[in-house]
């Protein structure tokens, strides 16, 4: 049976239209519905800094680890680190909001790429020092360290 061209025109212009709508959802910027408003960011985009997010950390790891007098040493020295790899981060995220401005696809990925080797480069700079006062902790600090890492929270475990 022989298909009218206005059913296959139909058919094909409905697909086109399904997928530049996809497109356009896919590839909407979240900005644009608050340029209008004059807000400058979505209350869910909004979020602790990372220094604040730092000094939330090093509270529950103190908090939980119980350091002693001989570990304070090697515990201030990363904690130093994690309070500028912090601010670092902090200042780049702020430096790209300042800076914000419509980009494309390949540009967002180029960002993502930035994001990416600055955290690498954080890294590089905690693993040291966070290995040294790990290598320092006692069997049951360890294991309560490694839970936190696992999980996100001591004494709460993903598995069910």
């Amino acid at each position: 049976m022989k298909r009218k061209a206005y059913q296959i025109v139909f058919s094909a212009t409905l697909v086109l239209v399904i997928v530049a709508f996809l497109s356009a959802i896919f590839f909407a910027n979240p900005y644009l519905s608050f340029a209008a408003s004059g807000k400058n960011k979505s209350q869910a985009i909004a979020r602790k800094s990372a220094v604040e997010y730092t000094e939330a950390q090093i509270k529950q790891l103190q908090g939980t680890l119980n350091i002693t007098e001989d570990q304070q040493e090697l515990w201030n020295k990363l904690t130093a680190v994690m309070r500028e790899n912090a601010k670092d981060m902090d200042a780049f995220t702020k430096e790209r909001a300042e800076n914000a401005k419509p980009i494309n696809a390949v540009e967002h990925l180029k960002l993502h790429r930035q994001i990416t080797e600055e955290h690498l480069a954080q890294l590089k700079k905690l693993i040291p020092p966070f290995e040294a006062f790990y290598n320092s902790m006692s069997d049951q600090q360890k294991n309560i360290t490694d839970i936190i890492f696992r999980t996100g929270k001591y004494g709460k475990s993903k598995k069910k």
